[in-house]
């Protein structure tokens, strides 16, 4: 079975860019979300196996704190994306225990390392249990 991927990511290009990866890899992009109030409806209705997460969104929610209202519910493991990997926002971000970091810009190989880092994790915390 292939791994279901929700982007959320508010910059067209980005979001494209990423989906197209995935999808050559063999990946189920389930949907692209510019903002942090229609992801939480989209992982309410889809339960993703793996959220891609940008830090900076438009409107009332950012990344981060979409990701901690996800979290209240749901244990989908979450990559953030951000072109800031200074110490501040990344500490904003371990709270929600993110499975790794896409930083911008970035090259189709790394969404591809990155993400099959973070579904191996996945299965390896799957088969501990």
């Amino acid at each position: 079975m292939t791994a279901t991927i929700l982007i959320v990511e508010d910059e067209l290009i980005a979001a494209e860019s990423i989906a197209r990866s995935l999808r050559k890899q063999g990946y189920t992009v389930i949907a692209r979300i510019n903002s942090g109030e229609k992801a939480l409806e989209q992982v309410a209705k889809n339960c993703p196996d793996l959220i891609l997460m940008d830090i900076h969104l438009r409107g009332e929610l950012d990344g981060v704190e979409t990701a901690k209202r996800i979290r209240e519910q749901h244990q989908t493991p979450i990559v953030y994306i951000t072109a800031y990997s200074d110490t501040s926002t990344i500490e904003r971000t371990k709270e929600t225990n993110p499975s790794g970091y896409l930083v911008k810009p970035f090259k189709s190989q790394d969404v591809i390392d990155i993400v099959e880092k973070a579904l191996q994790s996945i299965a390896l915390g799957n088969r501990e249990q």
